[in-house]
């Protein structure tokens, strides 16, 4: 085997719930391959570089294998290698987004009429 599509190859290594979505993020620009945006039927070869943008994070991975068919989570972390770079960068964003939720504390209640009031008027001004 010399190439898979990518969005097989995002959904066996678990990337993705289902090839859809990985053929969306494809068209959406958001799987990116040498630098270049990747369409869904571009064929991934081992040794390429990708950055993957999921909701999970951003990733830079390196394809160590090829497959077609999803497997155990175990098995799909065979088929790459991700970068020290994107490991720290993800650690870092996971460390800001922790800190950041215990920054702004959820409101007490529901708004009061007075600030319901001053919401709406607030939102029309701008």
């Amino acid at each position: 085997m010399t190439g898979t599509r990518i969005d097989k190859w995002l959904w066996a290594a678990r990337f993705f719930k289902t090839r859809t979505l990985a053929a969306k993020a494809c068209e959406l620009g958001r799987i990116q391959s040498g630098h270049q945006p990747a369409r869904s039927s571009r064929e991934v070869r081992v040794g390429d570089l990708l950055s993957i943008q999921t909701e999970g994070g951003d990733f830079e991975v390196e394809v160590l294998a090829l497959s077609e068919v999803r497997g155990p989570a175990s098995v799909a972390q065979t088929l790459y290698k991700e970068t020290e770079q994107s490991r720290a960068a993800r650690a870092r964003f996971a460390e800001e987004r922790k800190a950041g939720m215990h920054r702004t504390p959820a409101p007490a209640g529901r708004p009061s009429k007075r600030d319901r009031r001053r919401i709406i008027r607030f939102r029309s001004d701008t």
